[in-house]
This record gives structure tokens, C-alpha cells and sequence, in this order.
């Protein structure tokens, strides 16, 4: 699939990269160079995936699945839930501030007014209002400590998404296993051939889509090298009883 492409690219390049820490690949620069190479991969690139089918067609199916469970969700069904934590998360937030704010304020209304003589009946009970919102910054503060806590755990446990938003798990190792066997079955044998035969991997694409077939070694268990000709057998020249040579006349 084109959105895959750059996929294949970016494994074809790794293996680019790293072949002169690959014995197979050691004559890389010698008779081709990573250029050419490149450049023949990428023309044979149907031919080198074939490798690779069966793991592919599984990544693609397990990657269309979740796409599929996530888009049948039931649109703005998270909407509401995410609206009211985002109010909780406001008045938690501003809880402590707002508290805190008042009881400073009334604590400090409160001792200024028993500096007077009289003292004002109102000092005691501002003073009192000022230690009620004192407490409730206190347990203001808690809560959200408690709320911050518990926000952490969960978005520690929740899988990671993958490269297309969905879970990371099954998609991620479907994944994993296509590069791999598009690595080892496809890319690099097709690179140890090219670097033997240069003129042959050249050719491979445009015979291949002639044939019908992959080459052995690059493809799936069941090809074979194209069959030679095969030898021309007539049937035996026999004549019925009534006639014969031209020596013999019908009796």
C-alpha cells in the first residue's frame, strides 16, 4: 500500500547502511555502489515484498481492525466525560488558590481590626471565617495532590498508541514481523544477488512480471527456475486392418 512505501524505503536504507558490518554485503562499493543499489530495489520493489506476503497481509488486516473499531465508536460518546474532567480539573486546580486568597484576607482584616480600642464584635468573626478558609485550603490542596496522583497512574498504564493511533500491542508486533521477514527474506537476498549478478537483478523485475513467478530464494517455497524445452514425441503411425502399405491393395 502507498502509505507503506516509505516503510519499505526506510528498511531498505537501514540495510544500505549497515552492510559493511554485513559479511554478505562486503563487496557493497566495489562492483555497485548503495546508489545503484538502491535504485534496483526500489524497481523491484513488488518483486521483494512478495517475500514478505504473508506477514504483510497480517499487519494490514490487524492495523484496518482497530482503524475500523475506532471509527465505529459512537461519535462524541468520550465528549461528556471529557467536559466534566476538565471542569473538576479547573475547580480542583483553583480550589486551593481561591481558599487560600480569602483566609489570608480575612485573617488579615481580622488582626487589624482587634488593633482597635474598642475592639469591633466583627474582628472575632472575621478572624474565624479566615481560619474556616484556611482549613478548606488545606484539604483543597490534598485533593488535588490525590487527584494528580491517581491522573499519573492511569496515563502510566494506558499502552502507548502506534504510528497511526491505534494501541501499541498487536499492531506494533504485526508490524515488527513484516519488517523482519521483509528484511531477511526479501531485501538482503535480493542485495546478495544483485552484488553476484548485477545484470541479472537488473532484469529480474521486467521477468518476473512476464513469468508470473518469483525467483527461488526470493519469493515462496513453491517456485522453481523456468523448465527448459521439453522434447517433442509424436504418436506411432498405425493403420487400421483394412488397409495397408501401398504395397497392399484392400481385399
Amino acid at each position: 500500500m502507498a502509505e507503506d512505501r516509505p516503510e519499505y524505503e526506510r528498511i531498505l536504507d537501514e540495510a544500505l547502511r549497515s552492510a559493511p558490518h554485513r559479511p554478505e554485503l562486503a563487496a557493497v562499493g566495489q562492483r555497485l555502489n548503495p546508489e545503484q543499489l538502491r535504485t534496483m530495489a526500489l524497481n523491484a520493489t513488488a518483486l521483494i515484498t512478495a517475500a514478505a506476503a504473508p506477514e504483510y497481509q497480517h499487519y494490514v488486516k490487524v492495523r484496518e481492525e482497530t482503524r475500523r473499531t475506532a471509527a465505529t465508536r459512537e461519535p462524541g460518546a468520550a465528549e461528556p466525560d471529557a467536559g466534566g474532567i476538565g471542569v473538576v480539573g479547573v475547580i480542583v486546580v483553583l480550589s486551593p488558590v481561591l481558599a487560600g486568597t480569602s483566609a489570608a484576607l480575612f485573617l488579615l482584616i481580622g488582626y487589624i481590626l482587634k488593633m482597635f480600642s474598642p475592639e469591633p464584635a466583627i474582628a472575632q468573626t472575621m478572624l474565624n471565617a479566615g481560619w474556616v478558609f484556611g482549613a478548606v485550603t488545606a484539604a483543597a490542596i490534598l485533593v488535588a495532590a490525590v487527584g494528580l496522583l491517581l491522573t499519573a497512574l492511569r496515563n502510566t498504564s494506558s499502552p502507548d498508541p502506534g504510528p497511526h493511533g491505534e494501541p501499541g500491542d498487536e499492531v506494533a508486533r504485526a508490524r515488527e514481523a513484516w519488517r523482519d521477514a521483509l528484511l531477511e527474506r526479501g531485501i538482503l537476498p535480493f542485495l546478495r544477488e544483485a552484488l553476484v549478478d548485477p545484470a541479472t537483478a537488473a532484469a529480474l523485475p521486467a521477468r518476473m512480471s512476464n513469468r508470473g513467478h518469483v525467483r527461488p530464494g526470493l519469493g515462496s517455497p513453491d517456485d522453481r527456475p523456468p523448465a527448459g524445452p521439453r522434447p517433442g514425441f509424436g504418436t506411432p503411425d498405425f493403420t487400421s486392418p483394412d488397409f495397408g502399405g501401398p504395397e497392399r491393395q484392400p481385399e
